[in-house]
Order: structure tokens, then C-alpha cells, then sequence
């Protein structure tokens, strides 16, 4: 049973430029929520005055049209400003998405009745150690990448645990995940799929050469620094962004984000398995995507 909770009073509905006939369903939605008692504003995801709009709390709610690369873009966007996400998948994919092109004008009242609830999903929080100097620190929806770059030779991982040694892979890299990234890269990887609501961090190495190739589970309090060994390049990629050139010795400092993205959703919990299970059915290569979709 969903509780009732307070609904949203303005809407931002923000759609994937790229996206054919987005914008337009941006502004249907917008419309609906309008009818519906909301005070609502359209237009697209990179709209920069728009965005700073949100960031200056103008919106209780955000809700997204796009895949699930709209999602991750839209989630480092309201997660800082503590603003809930609600997606509309018109992109290829959206396993992130709660509501799809066909259902939303059926759902949609339900939003504003606060038939919902929200979903907390944990965040991680990376900054790049070059030179020992802590460099810019990055919000994390996903995953933290760090991997070998245009060589196609591994490079040494290790990682520490709480300031201490605890593994050393030859590997392509290291993916350290979210619940939420457990079902993108690192399920492509061989990982295990964590539920959402839990607050651990996965470690999955990448193709480890003789090397152990189990993913580990940490607890949510974990502080975590992956360092490369290498004589050739290696990068760091954060939610599938431009890569960051990493030297030998370089690393990656992780933790739990202070922050949380908060979903809305309609579905009891036991969703994310049903949509896991129907998702992978249909689309057996999904777990490649690492939500970047759209």
C-alpha cells in the first residue's frame, strides 16, 4: 500500500533534445500537469537558464523525458538540490524510467493525488588524486571507471579499504558501483544485481588477468581508493563521462555521497524485479548500454 504524501506544486519537465517529437511531449505533459493543479514549466534538458532555475529551487519536482542517459544527466542535476526525479521513458531504453510514452496520461494523476512514494537511491562521491593533489569532486549516480585506455594492455589496480591494502587485480580496470550502476556496466562485467534501496558499494573487476574475479560488496561507510600502476595510459570515467587521464600512481578516492536521488515511484518494491526480469528478456544486450541510453 502507498501511502498518500503531499504532491508536488511546480513541475520542471525536462526532455532530451535529441530525442524526435520529445520536446513536444515535454510540453503535453506539462500541459496534463497544469490541468491537473501544478504550476509546471517545459523545455530541454540543456537549457541553461532553465537548469539554474531548478538549482535555485524554483521546482519541487523534476520530471524527465529520454532513456536512461536522460536519467543519469537529469539525476546529477536535481540529486545536489535534493529534488525528486520522475522519469518518462521515449528514449530506446529506460530500465530507469517509472512511466513510458503509453501510460503516463494514465498514471500521471496518480502524482498529483500522492498515490506515490520515493525511492532514496544511494550516491557515491569521486575526486581524482593526480600528483597526491585531490582534484574535482564528481557526484555518482552509476559507477566510478577506472580502466586501461587506448592500449590494449591491462593495467594494475589496487585498492584500498579504509586506508588499507586489500586487493591488487591485472586488469582492464575496475568498476566500483552504486546499487543503481550494479545493473549497468558491472552486470556486464559478471556482477551480482544489488535492489536499489540497500546502501552498499560494489568492486567488479574488468577482465582480470590471473587474477581473482569476484565482484566484493562493502558497507555503505566504506572510504575506498583505487590507485593504477602502469606504464601506459589509463583513464577514469564517472557515469559514463569523458574519460580522465590518470598517470602511474594516480588514483581514484570513493565514499558514500552525503546526497541521495530520490525516485518517484508508483509500483510496490517488488518492481525492480519484475522490470529486471522483463527488461533483460527482451533486450539481451542491456546490460552493454550501462544506461547510457538517450
Amino acid at each position: 500500500m502507498i501511502a498518500t504524501i503531499p504532491p508536488p506544486e511546480k513541475i520542471a519537465v525536462m526532455a532530451h533534445p535529441d530525442i524526435e517529437g520529445a520536446l513536444d511531449i515535454a510540453q503535453d505533459v506539462s500541459r496534463f500537469l497544469k490541468e491537473l493543479g501544478a504550476e509546471t514549466r517545459s523545455g530541454s534538458l540543456y537549457d541553461e537558464p532553465f537548469r539554474q532555475t531548478l538549482k535555485e529551487g524554483a521546482f519541487d519536482l523534476l520530471v524527465a523525458l529520454g532513456g536512461d542517459g536522460t536519467m543519469l544527466r537529469a539525476g546529477h542535476l536535481c540529486a545536489p538540490v535534493d529534488v525528486p526525479l520522475l522519469g518518462i521513458n521515449i528514449g530506446h531504453f529506460g530500465f530507469l524510467a517509472e512511466l513510458n510514452r503509453k501510460n503516463w496520461r494514465e498514471i500521471l494523476p496518480k502524482l498529483m493525488s500522492g498515490s506515490f512514494r520515493y525511492e532514496e537511491r544511494m550516491m557515491l562521491s569521486a575526486s581524482c588524486v593526480c600528483n597526491e593533489q585531490e582534484h574535482r569532486a564528481y557526484d555518482v549516480i552509476n559507477d566510478v571507471v577506472v580502466a586501461r585506455g587506448q592500449y590494449v594492455r591491462p593495467i594494475e589496480v589496487e585498492t584500498y579499504l579504509n586506508g588499507s591494502h586489500i586487493l591488487s587485480y591485472i586488469a582492464d580496470g575496475m568498476i566500483t558501483a552504486t546499487p543503481t550502476g550494479s545493473t549497468a556496466y558491472a552486470l556486464a562485467a559478471g556482477g551480482p544485481i544489488l535492489p536499489p534501496e540497500i546502501r552498499n558499494i560494489l568492486l567488479m573487476p574488468v577482465a582480470p588477468h590471473l587474477s581473482v574475479d569476484r565482484a566484493v560488496v562493502l558497507s555503505e561507510g566504506a572510504s575506498v581508493f583505487i590507485k593504477v600502476r602502469t606504464t601506459h595510459e589509463a583513464v577514469v570515467s564517472v557515469d559514463g563521462q569523458e574519460p580522465v587521464l590518470l598517470a602511474d600512481g594516480d588514483g581514484v578516492q570513493i565514499n558514500a555521497h552525503k546526497k541521495s536521488l530520490f525516485m518517484v515511484r508508483f509500483e510496490d518494491p517488488g518492481y525492480f524485479y519484475r522490470n529486471l526480469t522483463s527488461y533483460m528478456d527482451q533486450n539481451p544486450v542491456y546490460s552493454v548500454n550501462n544506461h547510457h541510453d538517450g
